[in-house]
């Protein structure tokens, strides 16, 4: 038994009505949607490859670039 504040409750029945099915289909569907995204959205795979970095080399030299931005910085300090 699922218990919801009656003004959810009398949308959700409405909402079911306008799409012509029962109120347990209505919630049978929007729990398997959103059990069906969840799955969808915890496989990281998805976004790999989106992306282009421009040629960007910041994973490789990460270090040497680091370095380079603190001497930088305690150059113009005069350090």
């Amino acid at each position: 038994m699922i218990i919801l504040p009656d003004h959810h409750h009398a949308e959700a029945k409405r909402k079911a009505a306008h799409e012509g099915i029962s109120l347990s289909e209505y919630i049978r569907r929007l729990v398997a949607d959103d059990l069906d995204r969840a799955s969808a959205a915890a496989d990281p795979s998805i976004v790999f490859g989106l992306f282009d970095s421009g040629g960007s080399r910041i994973a490789n030299g990460k270090q040497a670039m680091i370095s380079e931005a603190i001497d930088k910085q305690f150059a113009a300090k005069g350090l």
